[in-house]
Protein backbone atom coordinates (compact mmCIF):
# COMPACT_ATOMS: atom_id res chain seq x y z
CA UNK A 1 0.00 0.00 0.00
CA UNK A 2 1.10 3.89 -0.46
CA UNK A 3 0.20 6.67 1.46
CA UNK A 4 -0.44 10.09 -0.59
CA UNK A 5 -0.51 13.09 1.12
CA UNK A 6 -2.04 16.08 -1.15
CA UNK A 7 -0.93 19.29 -1.00
CA UNK A 8 -3.12 22.99 -1.08
CA UNK A 9 -2.16 23.19 -5.16
CA UNK A 10 -3.68 19.75 -5.26
CA UNK A 11 -7.00 20.01 -2.83
CA UNK A 12 -7.62 23.29 -4.48
CA UNK A 13 -7.43 22.14 -8.37
CA UNK A 14 -9.35 18.83 -7.33
CA UNK A 15 -12.42 20.76 -6.15
CA UNK A 16 -12.42 23.78 -8.44
CA UNK A 17 -11.78 20.94 -11.19
CA UNK A 18 -15.02 19.95 -9.67
CA UNK A 19 -16.90 22.77 -9.55
CA UNK A 20 -16.09 23.55 -13.79
CA UNK A 21 -17.01 19.86 -14.56
CA UNK A 22 -20.55 20.84 -13.43
CA UNK A 23 -20.20 17.62 -11.23
CA UNK A 24 -23.54 16.95 -9.49
CA UNK A 25 -21.62 16.13 -5.69
CA UNK A 26 -18.98 18.13 -5.40
CA UNK A 27 -17.43 15.95 -3.09
CA UNK A 28 -17.62 12.84 -4.83
CA UNK A 29 -15.50 14.48 -7.73
CA UNK A 30 -13.06 15.98 -5.61
CA UNK A 31 -12.24 12.70 -3.92
CA UNK A 32 -12.09 10.91 -7.20
CA UNK A 33 -10.05 13.46 -8.15
CA UNK A 34 -7.59 13.40 -5.28
CA UNK A 35 -7.45 9.44 -6.30
CA UNK A 36 -6.45 9.85 -9.92
CA UNK A 37 -3.67 12.40 -8.49
CA UNK A 38 -2.64 9.66 -6.06
CA UNK A 39 -2.43 7.21 -8.88
CA UNK A 40 -0.71 9.34 -10.67
CA UNK A 41 2.44 9.80 -8.36
CA UNK A 42 2.35 6.10 -8.04
CA UNK A 43 2.96 6.20 -11.77
CA UNK A 44 5.74 8.39 -11.76
CA UNK A 45 7.50 6.34 -9.18
CA UNK A 46 7.57 3.62 -10.27
CA UNK A 47 6.11 2.92 -14.12
CA UNK A 48 8.20 4.03 -16.74
CA UNK A 49 6.92 7.39 -18.07
CA UNK A 50 6.82 6.47 -21.79
CA UNK A 51 4.11 3.72 -20.74
CA UNK A 52 1.47 5.07 -18.98
CA UNK A 53 -0.79 8.05 -19.64
CA UNK A 54 -3.17 10.28 -17.46
CA UNK A 55 -6.87 11.05 -19.26
CA UNK A 56 -7.27 13.85 -17.44
CA UNK A 57 -4.15 15.72 -16.47
CA UNK A 58 -4.53 18.34 -18.36
CA UNK A 59 -8.18 19.18 -17.38
CA UNK A 60 -7.04 18.68 -13.35
CA UNK A 61 -3.92 21.15 -13.86
CA UNK A 62 -6.22 23.50 -15.74
CA UNK A 63 -9.47 22.94 -13.87
CA UNK A 64 -11.35 22.32 -17.34
CA UNK A 65 -13.84 20.01 -17.93
CA UNK A 66 -13.00 16.10 -19.11
CA UNK A 67 -13.73 14.64 -22.39
CA UNK A 68 -15.64 12.17 -20.83
CA UNK A 69 -13.28 9.40 -21.63
CA UNK A 70 -14.50 5.77 -20.62
CA UNK A 71 -10.88 5.49 -18.16
CA UNK A 72 -8.73 7.61 -16.01
CA UNK A 73 -5.61 5.54 -17.19
CA UNK A 74 -3.85 3.43 -19.54
CA UNK A 75 -1.02 1.82 -18.53
CA UNK A 76 1.04 -0.66 -20.46
CA UNK A 77 -1.77 -0.82 -22.88
CA UNK A 78 -5.04 -1.25 -20.34
CA UNK A 79 -7.35 0.44 -19.30
CA UNK A 80 -7.35 1.45 -15.67
CA UNK A 81 -10.03 3.51 -13.70
CA UNK A 82 -9.34 4.89 -10.49
CA UNK A 83 -12.18 4.15 -7.61
CA UNK A 84 -11.89 5.92 -4.86
CA UNK A 85 -14.15 5.53 -1.72
CA UNK A 86 -14.50 5.94 2.34
CA UNK A 87 -16.38 3.01 2.10
CA UNK A 88 -14.22 0.26 1.73
CA UNK A 89 -17.39 -1.90 0.99
CA UNK A 90 -17.09 -0.08 -2.57
CA UNK A 91 -14.00 -2.32 -3.23
CA UNK A 92 -16.02 -5.72 -2.44
CA UNK A 93 -15.84 -7.50 -6.09
CA UNK A 94 -19.52 -7.10 -6.85
CA UNK A 95 -19.57 -3.44 -5.91
CA UNK A 96 -16.80 -3.08 -7.90
CA UNK A 97 -18.50 -4.75 -10.71
CA UNK A 98 -21.73 -3.40 -10.46
CA UNK A 99 -20.07 0.39 -10.70
CA UNK A 100 -17.46 -0.16 -13.90
CA UNK A 101 -17.53 -3.55 -15.70
CA UNK A 102 -15.86 -2.36 -18.95
CA UNK A 103 -12.02 -1.14 -17.69
CA UNK A 104 -9.04 -3.77 -18.03
CA UNK A 105 -8.15 -3.36 -14.18
CA UNK A 106 -9.47 -0.91 -11.27
CA UNK A 107 -7.67 0.68 -8.66
CA UNK A 108 -8.29 1.22 -5.38
CA UNK A 109 -8.02 4.21 -3.06
CA UNK A 110 -9.03 4.66 0.41
CA UNK A 111 -9.27 8.24 1.38
CA UNK A 112 -9.45 9.70 5.74
CA UNK A 113 -12.79 12.00 6.10
CA UNK A 114 -11.08 15.10 6.09
CA UNK A 115 -9.34 14.21 2.92
CA UNK A 116 -5.89 14.66 4.16
CA UNK A 117 -4.33 11.64 3.39
CA UNK A 118 -5.42 8.64 0.49
CA UNK A 119 -3.92 5.00 0.38
CA UNK A 120 -3.40 2.95 -2.29
CA UNK A 121 -4.93 -0.18 -1.00
CA UNK A 122 -4.23 -2.10 -4.50
CA UNK A 123 -5.81 -3.26 -7.92
CA UNK A 124 -7.30 -5.84 -9.70
CA UNK A 125 -7.86 -6.75 -13.01
CA UNK A 126 -11.60 -7.00 -14.06
CA UNK A 127 -11.90 -10.51 -15.34
CA UNK A 128 -10.67 -11.92 -12.19
CA UNK A 129 -13.49 -9.70 -10.57
CA UNK A 130 -15.92 -11.16 -12.42
CA UNK A 131 -14.53 -15.21 -11.76
CA UNK A 132 -14.87 -14.32 -7.99
CA UNK A 133 -17.89 -12.90 -8.10
CA UNK A 134 -19.01 -15.96 -10.34
CA UNK A 135 -17.16 -18.25 -7.52
CA UNK A 136 -19.00 -16.79 -4.28
CA UNK A 137 -22.26 -17.16 -6.19
CA UNK A 138 -21.43 -21.11 -6.63
CA UNK A 139 -19.89 -22.28 -4.01
CA UNK A 140 -19.42 -19.62 -1.12
CA UNK A 141 -22.54 -18.70 -0.11
CA UNK A 142 -23.24 -15.58 2.29
CA UNK A 143 -20.20 -14.54 3.54
CA UNK A 144 -19.86 -14.20 7.02
CA UNK A 145 -21.50 -11.21 8.06
CA UNK A 146 -18.33 -9.89 10.07
CA UNK A 147 -15.81 -10.98 7.34
CA UNK A 148 -16.03 -9.75 3.64
CA UNK A 149 -13.84 -10.15 0.56
CA UNK A 150 -12.04 -7.44 -0.63
CA UNK A 151 -10.36 -7.00 -3.87
CA UNK A 152 -6.79 -5.77 -4.04
CA UNK A 153 -3.54 -7.13 -5.51
CA UNK A 154 0.24 -5.19 -3.77
CA UNK A 155 0.06 -2.06 -5.63
CA UNK A 156 3.87 -2.83 -6.50
CA UNK A 157 2.54 -6.28 -8.87
CA UNK A 158 1.28 -3.28 -11.52
CA UNK A 159 4.60 -3.40 -12.91
CA UNK A 160 4.80 -7.12 -13.43
CA UNK A 161 2.15 -6.82 -16.17
CA UNK A 162 4.54 -4.64 -18.19
CA UNK A 163 7.72 -5.16 -19.79
CA UNK A 164 10.38 -5.46 -17.24
CA UNK A 165 12.05 -2.44 -17.22
CA UNK A 166 14.02 -0.19 -15.26
CA UNK A 167 11.84 1.63 -12.49
CA UNK A 168 13.13 5.13 -12.02
CA UNK A 169 11.96 7.83 -10.01
CA UNK A 170 9.83 10.49 -12.64
CA UNK A 171 8.54 13.00 -10.02
CA UNK A 172 9.81 16.38 -11.40
CA UNK A 173 12.85 17.49 -9.92
CA UNK A 174 12.14 21.63 -9.98
CA UNK A 175 11.42 23.48 -7.11
CA UNK A 176 8.34 26.19 -8.04
CA UNK A 177 5.14 25.59 -7.25
CA UNK A 178 1.94 27.82 -8.48
CA UNK A 179 2.05 31.51 -7.60
CA UNK A 180 6.11 31.84 -6.82
CA UNK A 181 7.47 34.96 -7.93
CA UNK A 182 10.73 34.19 -10.08
CA UNK A 183 12.79 35.87 -12.89
CA UNK A 184 15.47 34.89 -15.33
CA UNK A 185 18.59 33.53 -13.83
CA UNK A 186 21.27 36.51 -13.63
CA UNK A 187 19.53 39.28 -15.16
CA UNK A 188 19.40 42.03 -12.51
CA UNK A 189 16.98 44.10 -14.56
CA UNK A 190 14.50 41.11 -16.07
CA UNK A 191 11.14 41.53 -14.98
CA UNK A 192 9.53 39.57 -12.07
CA UNK A 193 7.14 36.61 -13.64
CA UNK A 194 4.35 34.54 -11.82
CA UNK A 195 4.71 30.69 -11.66
CA UNK A 196 1.49 29.23 -13.24
CA UNK A 197 1.79 25.79 -13.95
CA UNK A 198 4.85 23.84 -13.20
CA UNK A 199 4.96 20.80 -16.43
CA UNK A 200 5.42 17.62 -15.67
CA UNK A 201 8.63 16.35 -17.29
CA UNK A 202 7.43 13.95 -19.80
CA UNK A 203 5.30 17.13 -21.51
CA UNK A 204 8.42 20.00 -21.68
CA UNK A 205 10.27 18.23 -24.50
CA UNK A 206 9.93 21.57 -26.73
CA UNK A 207 9.82 25.26 -26.19
CA UNK A 208 9.41 27.34 -29.34
CA UNK A 209 10.12 24.59 -30.86
CA UNK A 210 13.32 24.00 -29.22
CA UNK A 211 14.39 20.68 -27.31
CA UNK A 212 14.07 21.26 -23.78
CA UNK A 213 16.77 19.27 -21.45
CA UNK A 214 15.09 19.44 -18.44
CA UNK A 215 11.57 20.26 -16.92
CA UNK A 216 10.02 23.30 -18.25
CA UNK A 217 7.53 25.97 -15.86
CA UNK A 218 5.09 28.06 -17.71
CA UNK A 219 5.02 31.89 -16.60
CA UNK A 220 2.87 34.75 -16.83
CA UNK A 221 3.86 38.44 -16.20
CA UNK A 222 2.00 40.43 -13.93
CA UNK A 223 0.95 43.22 -16.54
CA UNK A 224 -0.45 40.94 -18.31
CA UNK A 225 -2.37 38.91 -15.61
CA UNK A 226 -3.59 42.94 -14.76
CA UNK A 227 -5.03 43.15 -17.98
CA UNK A 228 -7.86 40.10 -17.64
CA UNK A 229 -11.35 40.96 -16.18
CA UNK A 230 -10.45 40.27 -12.71
CA UNK A 231 -7.98 40.94 -9.76
CA UNK A 232 -5.97 37.82 -10.33
CA UNK A 233 -4.27 38.07 -6.82
CA UNK A 234 -7.52 37.50 -4.59
CA UNK A 235 -7.22 33.91 -7.05
CA UNK A 236 -5.90 30.69 -5.38
CA UNK A 237 -2.80 29.74 -6.70
CA UNK A 238 -3.69 26.45 -8.06
CA UNK A 239 -6.71 28.04 -10.24
CA UNK A 240 -4.56 30.30 -11.94
CA UNK A 241 -3.34 27.75 -15.19
CA UNK A 242 -7.40 27.76 -15.00
CA UNK A 243 -7.30 31.41 -15.10
CA UNK A 244 -4.84 31.96 -18.23
CA UNK A 245 -6.50 29.59 -20.00
CA UNK A 246 -9.91 30.81 -19.78
CA UNK A 247 -8.19 34.53 -20.59
CA UNK A 248 -6.23 33.48 -23.34
CA UNK A 249 -3.56 35.08 -21.32
CA UNK A 250 -0.35 34.40 -22.73
CA UNK A 251 2.06 31.82 -20.98
CA UNK A 252 6.11 31.98 -21.22
CA UNK A 253 7.88 28.90 -21.17
CA UNK A 254 11.43 28.52 -19.33
CA UNK A 255 13.64 25.90 -18.37
CA UNK A 256 13.37 25.66 -14.48
CA UNK A 257 17.09 25.81 -13.95
CA UNK A 258 17.14 29.32 -15.90
CA UNK A 259 14.74 30.38 -13.23
CA UNK A 260 15.47 31.93 -9.80
CA UNK A 261 13.39 33.53 -7.10
CA UNK A 262 14.26 37.22 -7.22
CA UNK A 263 15.24 39.35 -4.40
CA UNK A 264 12.62 41.66 -5.00
CA UNK A 265 9.68 40.06 -5.73
CA UNK A 266 6.77 42.64 -5.78
CA UNK A 267 5.31 44.50 -8.28
CA UNK A 268 2.43 46.97 -8.35
CA UNK A 269 -1.06 45.26 -7.07
CA UNK A 270 0.57 43.18 -4.52
CA UNK A 271 -0.75 43.13 -0.99
CA UNK A 272 1.90 43.40 2.18
CA UNK A 273 2.42 43.95 5.14
CA UNK A 274 5.12 45.33 7.67
CA UNK A 275 5.68 41.97 9.27
CA UNK A 276 7.82 43.37 12.33
CA UNK A 277 4.59 45.85 13.59
CA UNK A 278 2.19 43.94 16.25
CA UNK A 279 -0.78 43.83 14.21
CA UNK A 280 0.60 45.34 11.01
CA UNK A 281 -2.27 46.85 8.31
CA UNK A 282 -2.94 45.83 4.91
CA UNK A 283 -1.30 47.66 2.17
CA UNK A 284 -1.11 47.67 -1.50
CA UNK A 285 2.17 48.69 -3.82
CA UNK A 286 1.60 51.45 -5.95
CA UNK A 287 5.06 51.48 -7.49
CA UNK A 288 8.54 49.57 -7.98
CA UNK A 289 11.40 51.89 -8.29
CA UNK A 290 14.77 51.46 -9.14
CA UNK A 291 17.79 49.35 -6.74
CA UNK A 292 19.28 53.03 -6.06
CA UNK A 293 20.88 52.87 -2.70
CA UNK A 294 19.86 55.99 -1.51
CA UNK A 295 16.36 55.56 -2.35
CA UNK A 296 13.66 52.80 -0.96
CA UNK A 297 12.36 50.53 -3.54
CA UNK A 298 8.94 50.02 -2.71
CA UNK A 299 5.84 52.62 -2.38
CA UNK A 300 2.68 51.25 -0.76
CA UNK A 301 -0.55 52.63 0.23
CA UNK A 302 -2.78 51.17 2.91
CA UNK A 303 -5.66 49.47 1.92
CA UNK A 304 -8.17 51.04 4.89
CA UNK A 305 -6.88 54.68 3.46
CA UNK A 306 -8.22 53.43 0.28
CA UNK A 307 -11.49 52.64 1.59
CA UNK A 308 -11.88 55.98 3.09
CA UNK A 309 -11.74 57.49 -0.15
CA UNK A 310 -12.97 54.86 -2.77
CA UNK A 311 -15.39 52.71 -0.30
CA UNK A 312 -14.90 48.97 1.01
CA UNK A 313 -12.86 46.57 -1.59
CA UNK A 314 -12.01 49.22 -3.72
CA UNK A 315 -10.07 47.31 -7.28
CA UNK A 316 -8.31 49.77 -9.27
CA UNK A 317 -5.72 48.90 -11.75
CA UNK A 318 -2.26 48.23 -10.90
CA UNK A 319 -0.87 50.32 -13.70
CA UNK A 320 -3.27 53.59 -12.54
CA UNK A 321 -2.89 53.24 -8.76
CA UNK A 322 0.28 55.53 -8.11
CA UNK A 323 -1.41 58.24 -10.14
CA UNK A 324 -5.62 57.87 -8.57
CA UNK A 325 -4.02 57.91 -5.35
CA UNK A 326 -1.79 60.91 -5.89
CA UNK A 327 -5.31 62.27 -7.60
CA UNK A 328 -7.11 61.51 -3.83
CA UNK A 329 -4.32 63.14 -2.09
CA UNK A 330 -4.18 59.55 -0.64
CA UNK A 331 -0.94 59.39 1.28
CA UNK A 332 2.10 56.80 0.06
CA UNK A 333 4.56 55.67 2.54
CA UNK A 334 8.24 53.76 0.94
CA UNK A 335 9.78 50.94 1.98
CA UNK A 336 12.95 48.90 1.01
CA UNK A 337 11.74 45.76 -0.24
CA UNK A 338 12.85 43.58 2.46
CA UNK A 339 10.77 45.15 5.46
CA UNK A 340 7.59 43.70 3.38
CA UNK A 341 5.98 40.16 3.12
CA UNK A 342 3.40 39.43 1.00
CA UNK A 343 -0.37 39.02 2.68
CA UNK A 344 -2.01 36.92 -0.09
CA UNK A 345 -5.81 37.67 -0.47
CA UNK A 346 -7.60 34.32 -1.99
Amino acid sequence: MYLYTPDEIDRERAHHQAVIQGAGDLDVKRIGNLGELAFEQFCREYLPVEMWEWENEEAVRRCNPESFSGHDFEVFGYEIDVKTSRDVSAFRPANLLENDPDDDIIVMVWHRDNEDALILLGWERTETLESKVKTQEAYSGEEPEKLAHLAARPMNELHDIGPNTAHLNQKPENPFSSGDRVAKNGDGDGSVAVVVEVLPPEKNTTAYGQEMDGEAVNVAFPNMLDDGPGNWREIHPAKLASYCDDQNIKLYTYKHTNLEYPENPFTPGDYVIKPDYEDPDLAVVLEVTGDSDEDREISIAFCKHLEEEWGEQPYVLPADLRSRCDEAGIKSYSYDYDELSFEHQF
